[in-house]
C-alpha cells in the first residue's frame, strides 16, 4: 500500500496494489492486462476525519497500460457502487468500539494520533489462530505519521481466502497458485462464484474489506454486465470477455450515453479478425436455419432516435438487419484508410451499418488473435489460424486442475460456419435431440470431436459452400453514392469475399474414464 498526503487540504490518497499475475498469460491479452505491472486501486479520503468524511472517491488503473486497460472501468463501478453503500454504516466509532478490546495502543487524543490510530485500524495486525496459516499471510505497507511527514513500515497481515477467491499473497509479495482444495471445490460446485458479490468482514478494517471484495470480483468480471452489474444468463456458461447484457435499459446506457462503453472496447483488433467476424455473422443471417441459429439478436440503439431501439430480440427484422450488414460488407470490401473514414463512409451509405458493426464487436465474448508464423500448424495448410479463448479464469482454473490430474489431447471440432456467430458468443452447446442438431449421436448426446481432421471437416461442410468474387463494378453500380472509395490492397477482406468458409477447432480436452 502507498500513500500521498496532503495536509494543506487535509485530503490523503491510498493506494492499493493487486498483483496481475494470478491471470493466465491469454487471459491477461484478452482482458487488457499488463501482468508486468500491479492493479492499482486509489482511493482519496479526508485525512482527519476518514470514515465520518464523506465517501472516498475511487480510481482503478495500471500506470503505464491507460490506453488499453478497458476491464479497470468496470472494476472501478463496481468497487464506487460497494464503497457508496457500505459507507452508510461505516463510522471511526464503530470500527473502533469492534477493535479497541484487540488494540491497546489506541489513543484517542490528539488529530496526529488519531489519524495514526485509524490508519492502524484500517490493516490491523491479526493475531487470531485462524490467520496464521503459512500459505495465507501477506504483507501490506503501512503508513505511519510523525509530525506530518509519513515514512513506511512493513505490516504482516493475513487475508484469509475466502469462497470465491482464486489467489493468496505470500510474504514475498508472489501470489500462490489457488490450491487443489480450493479448485476441486470449484470443480464440483458453483456456490463460491455465487458468493463473489458477499461483503467481506470488516473486522481487519476498512481497507482490507475493500481488497478482499476487489479480489472476490476481479475473476468474474466477464459473468456480469458491464452496465448494471447483474450476472449474465448463459445458456452454456459463462464466456471469457466482459460485454453489456440485454436489457434495454443497459443497451440504451451503452451506446446512447456511452456509459462504460471502454469496458468492452476491443484493444488493437486485427483487420481479419473483423472481416472473420462480420463473415460469420453474414453465414449465420443468410442461413435458412437463421430463425434458430442467429443467436444473440444484435440490440442496437437507433441513431435517429436514442429513445427506440433500430435491431432488438423482440422485434426480429432479418431483411432490415441484412440491408445495414451489406453496407457493412461493402464498406469493409472496398474502403482502406482511417478508421474514422472507413465509419463516415459507413454513415453515408446506412447509419445502422457503424453501429451494427459496433455491435458484432462488443458482443464478440471470446479473445481472437491472429496466430504468428512461428506458432501455426503447417499440417492445416492455411496461413489463417486463429487463437481462441472462451473460457473465464474460474473456468480455465478448474480446466489446468483436471488436466494435472488426468492429463489432456487434443482433437479437432468442426461446425458449418453459419454456427460459429453463436459459438464465440454463447459457447459450444451440446445440441444432441434439440432443434440445433443437424446430425447423428451415434454415441450418445454430447459434443463430438475426433482427433483426425477430416472427419472435422466433413461437418464443417467443406466443398458444399460457393465462392463468389462480387465485381467491383457491380458493388459500385449498387451503391453509387461511394464512388470514391480507394482502390484495396491485393487480399485484403479475403473472408468477406468468399461465401466457401470453413472453420474447424483444435480443442484441448481432459481425459477421464467414466
Amino acid at each position: 500500500m502507498k500513500k500521498r498526503l496532503y495536509g494543506s487540504i487535509d485530503d490523503v490518497d491510498v493506494d492499493l496494489n493487486i498483483n496481475a499475475n494470478f491471470l493466465d498469460e491469454e487471459v491477461a491479452k484478452a482482458w487488457g492486462i499488463n501482468q508486468s505491472e500491479p492493479i492499482v486501486i486509489r482511493l482519496h479520503f479526508s485525512l482527519s476525519q476518514y470514515l465520518d468524511g464523506p465517501a472516498p472517491s475511487v480510481q482503478v488503473f495500471q500506470p503505464s497500460n491507460t490506453d488499453h486497460f478497458s476491464l479497470g472501468k468496470q472494476l472501478q463501478n463496481i468497487l464506487a457502487v460497494f464503497i457508496s453503500r457500505e459507507w452508510e454504516h461505516l463510522t471511526n466509532e464503530k470500527i473502533v468500539v469492534q477493535q479497541k478490546c484487540r488494540h491497546s495502543w489506541y489513543r484517542p487524543s490528539g488529530t496526529i494520533k488519531k489519524f495514526r490510530a485509524r490508519l492502524s485500524i484500517w490493516l490491523p495486525l491479526s493475531k487470531s489462530n485462524d490467520l496464521q496459516h503459512p500459505t495465507k499471510r501477506g504483507r501490506i505497507f503501512l503508513p505511519t505519521m510523525k509530525l506530518n511527514r509519513f515514512t513506511n513500515h512493513t505490516t504482516s497481515h493475513s487475508i484469509k481466502n475466502p469462497t470465491g477467491e482464486l489467489f493468496t499473497y505470500t510474504p514475498s509479495g508472489k501470489v500462490n497458485a489457488p490450491s487443489l482444495a480450493i479448485l476441486m471445490e470449484l470443480l464440483f460446485s458453483s456456490q463460491a462464484i455465487g458468493h463473489c458479490k458477499t461483503p467481506p468482514t470488516l473486522k481487519h478494517g476498512f481497507l482490507v474489506q475493500i481488497m478482499r471484495y476487489a479480489g472476490q470480483r476481479m475473476p468474474t468480471l466477464n459473468e456480469y454486465c458491464v452496465v448494471c452489474d447483474e450476472r449474465h444468463v448463459f445458456q452454456n456458461g459463462p464466456m471469457l470477455k466482459p460485454a453489456v447484457c440485454t436489457r434495454e435499459l443497459c443497451v440504451f446506457s451503452f451506446y446512447t450515453l456511452g456509459v462504460m462503453s471502454g469496458a468492452t472496447e476491443e484493444v488493437a483488433t486485427g483487420a481479419e479478425v473483423i472481416d472473420l467476424l462480420v463473415a460469420m455473422c453474414r453465414a449465420a443471417l443468410h442461413s435458412s436455419r437463421k430463425s434458430i441459429i442467429f443467436e444473440p439478436y444484435p440490440s442496437v440503439v437507433d441513431p435517429y432516435n436514442p429513445k427506440a431501439l433500430a435491431f432488438t430480440p423482440k422485434r426480429k427484422s432479418y431483411s432490415r438487419l441484412q440491408k445495414a450488414l451489406d453496407s457493412v460488407l461493402l464498406i469493409r470490401t472496398l474502403a482502406q484508410g482511417p478508421y474514422s473514414e472507413i465509419r463516415k463512409q459507413m454513415d453515408k451509405l446506412d447509419p445502422l451499418a457503424y453501429p451494427l458493426l459496433q455491435w458484432i464487436l462488443a458482443s464478440n465474448r471470446s479473445h481472437i488473435v491472429k496466430l504468428p508464423l512461428n506458432r501455426q500448424l503447417k499440417f492445416m495448410h492455411t496461413p489463417h489460424q486463429f487463437l481462441l479463448i472462451s473460457s473465464p479464469p474460474s473456468k480455465e482454473a478448474r480446466f489446468q486442475t483436471a488436466r494435472k490430474l488426468y492429463g489432456s489431447t487434443f482433437a479437432f471440432h468442426g461446425s458449418h460456419i453459419e454456427n460459429w456467430h453463436s459459438i464465440l458468443r454463447n459457447g459450444l452447446v451440446n445440441a444432441s435431440y434439440t432443434k440445433l442438431q443437424l446430425h447423428g449421436a451415434a454415441y450418445g448426446k454430447g459434443i463430438y470431436l475426433s482427433p483426425i481432421s477430416s472427419i472435422s471437416f466433413g461437418y464443417s461442410e467443406m466443398g458444399k459452400g460457393r465462392h463468389q468474387i462480387i465485381a467491383r463494378e457491380e458493388l459500385l453500380k449498387k451503391y453509387n453514392r461511394i464512388n470514391k472509395v480507394k482502390q484495396e490492397r491485393p487480399g485484403q477482406a479475403r473472408f468477406l469475399r468468399s461465401r466457401n468458409l470453413n472453420c474447424i477447432a483444435l480443442c484441448e480436452g481432459k481425459y477421464q474414464i467414466t
